[in-house]
């Protein structure tokens, strides 16, 4: 059985807390390697060594971090494939699903790629008699990410590469479910030429979260997973006087007009919904059709293309749809709240539960699973169910669809299907949720912007990367220059190579 690393100044080392996880397969339920799980002390001495080499990185010009970012990005696409690989293996999600993982994350080392315009300060002169005043962005220091299993490439890439980019040094904290891809995105960047030391790739639990959180060389904490954690993990960074952005659950609505094309909604809500097992913060979990007809015809549709969904391994081929969720505690969790749904009145349309595949019997599939009916005092409406669970809630009205998506708690993601602008307009002003789609499903904004949600999906000021992460990751210094010594005389004819 394969024992993973941590990744400590370039290189694999192994733990010596002496304690492990078992890392799951969860098409199977075998266990298929052990993860070492670090201590305080092992945290405390891997900071250490990440500040030291810190001083170099930070001193080192903007366009050269760029170039490592470059290289980095030019081995992610030439090893796509196994990065993929990765993913699947330790998660579950298809092939065609973990290289959309990997590609979304490579989008965003291509913006940091142009890191040193997002590092300009400014500049006024004679801002007084004789007085200058410019501005400069500075590294922060040494900074942590807490990332999910959910998306091992893309959410660790979302916060290592303009953590990086800027110049600080980062402590690198995976989810123990699936923590290879993590080690290999650390061995790519050694190789594109990042510093011994600049990036530390260290495997733990809560040991190791509390010992991020407490260390006084840590500057910021980024984190995605749940709102209990990420409220518990921004709590304590900010009494220690740390930035934090930390991430946290969602229940998106898909608003459903009478109006919109619904063949093009269903295709959206089956992919949104079901797509990686609806292990996604931005998937569709609640549909609200307006109108009886709106919600009669919506469900005539989504059957025959739930039907078709084939749910399988990721090694079953490329036309498999989604596979196994992470654990079998998630499976029993998804199933309780079906049946939840099924004894507080809503209609079970179609039951994915009890699911089994010949020579997969010990996997962890849940079958797509479609409600109607459900009310916002059922469970399966309150709870991120985080599987692949379609609520239907009918809604009278475009206001009460409107008012049901603003009353939910979380304000991560929303979509509204219309033909009719003004409605599409007057959505995306009113409905307090962080991320809009318009005859859109899953509105993940592009890498030149900002990712973040509202309510309790975020907590912190500043999203995840496009120009928020260069600010998130930098701290402003403003100096005001005046100068008494004149002109000096000479001067140089050639330009001065770059250091």
């Amino acid at each position: 059985m394969q024992e993973l690393t941590h990744y400590v100044n370039g290189q694999h080392v192994k733990g010596t807390s002496g304690r492990f996880t078992d890392v799951m397969n969860p098409a199977t339920g075998e266990v298929q390697a052990k993860v070492p799980l670090a201590t305080k002390a092992e945290t405390d001495a891997i900071i250490a060594k990440a500040a030291e080499a810190q001083i170099a990185w930070a001193a080192t010009n903007p366009q050269r971090r760029a170039r490592v970012m470059m290289k980095f990005g030019a081995l992610i696409n030439e090893n796509m494939d196994k990065l993929a690989e990765l993913v699947s293996r330790e998660h579950g999600k298809t092939l065609p699903d973990a290289r959309g993982d990997v590609q979304r994350g490579l989008e965003v080392v291509e913006v940091c790629m142009g890191a040193p315009s997002h590092l300009k300060g400014e500049f006024i002169d004679n801002g007084g008699p004789g007085i200058d005043l410019y501005s400069m962005r500075q590294p922060l220091g040494v900074v942590a990410g807490i990332t999910p299993f959910n998306f091992p490439a893309m959410i660790p890439l979302w916060k290592m590469a303009p953590a990086l980019s800027c110049g600080n040094a980062m402590i690198l904290k995976p989810s123990e479910r699936c923590p290879s891809t993590s080690l290999m995105l650390a061995e790519l960047l050694i190789e594109a030429g990042l510093p011994e030391g600049v990036l530390q790739v260290v495997n733990g639990d809560k040991e190791v979260v509390d010992a991020l959180l407490d260390n006084e060389t840590i500057q910021a904490v980024g984190f995605v997973g749940s709102t209990p954690i990420a409220q518990y993990i921004y709590g304590r960074a900010a009494t220690n006087g740390k930035r934090a952005q930390c991430f946290g659950g969602a229940k998106n609505h898909m608003i459903i007009m009478p109006d919109a094309d619904m063949d093009k909604a269903a295709d959206a809500l089956v992919g949104a919904g079901f797509g990686a097992a609806g292990e996604r913060c931005m998937a569709i979990s609640v549909a609200v059709p307006v109108g009886e007809k709106t919600a009669d015809a919506l469900i005539e549709r989504l059957i025959p293309r739930i039907e078709k969904l084939k749910v399988g391994p990721y090694t079953a081929g490329e036309d498999v749809d989604f596979g196994p969720v992470i654990t079998q505690a998630s499976k029993d969790r998804i199933e309780g709240l079906i049946q939840s749904g099924v004894d507080q009145g809503a209609t079970l349309v179609r039951d994915g539960r009890g699911m089994t595949l010949q020579g997969y019997e010990g996997g962890y599939f849940v079958g797509p699973t479609l409600f109607d009916n459900a009310t916002k005092d059922m469970d399966i409406y309150k709870e991120e169910i985080f599987g692949p669970v379609l609520t239907q809630v009918r809604a009278g009205s475009y206001e009460e669809a409107l008012k049901l998506t603003m009353d939910n708690e979380y304000g991560n993601g929303t979509a509204i299907f219309t033909a009719d602008g003004d409605v599409a307009r007057d959505f995306a002003s009113r409905v307090n949720v962080g991320m809009v789609g318009i005859n859109f499903p899953i509105p993940v904004p592009l890498s030149y912007f900002s990712f973040g949600g509202w309510k309790k999906s975020a907590f912190g000021d500043l999203n995840q990367y496009g120009p928020d992460a260069f600010r998130f990751y930098t701290k402003t210094k403003t100096v005001t220059a005046r100068w008494f010594s004149g002109i000096k005389e000479g001067g140089e004819f050639n330009f001065k190579a770059m250091d």
